[in-house]
């Protein structure tokens, strides 16, 4: 998966009524009226949403007869989860071979971000 296909992906992830879609579709096909119910908005809203699901590839929309059924793809988000995988991987071996250095095991003593940092407002997360 290349950064372009990975980037949509998680821009349309990042949104809780598409999740809410595809945790729907990840049961099985269902129609723009099926898909619309559980949310109070309009169809037009839930078309939009459906488009951005489809232009990352989450879902296809299919033709049968006037029905346009959407099915769940799963191929990106293992693109995704594997990309997380290796991420996590990477970050953990690099903090092993931190603390192999020090003399410290991973986790013994967590740094601390300087008071009215940038990762002091926001958690250490680009640590």
């Amino acid at each position: 998966m290349d950064d372009w296909e990975l980037g949509l992906t998680f821009a349309a992830l990042a949104d809780p009524t598409r999740r809410a879609i595809l945790a729907r579709l990840a049961r099985g096909q269902a129609t723009v009226n099926v898909l619309a119910e559980p949310f109070e908005m309009s169809l037009q809203s839930i078309s939009r949403h459906l488009k951005v699901l489809e232009g990352a590839g989450l879902i296809t929309r299919g033709r049968d007869a006037q029905f346009r059924p959407c099915t769940f793809r799963e191929a990106p988000l293992e693109g995704a989860a594997d990309w997380i995988a290796e991420t996590r991987e990477i970050g953990r071996g690099g903090r092993q071979r931190l603390g192999e250095r020090s003399g410290e095991r991973p986790g013994d003593q967590q740094e601390k971000a300087p008071p009215g940092s940038a990762f002091a407002i926001r958690g250490d997360w680009a640590r």
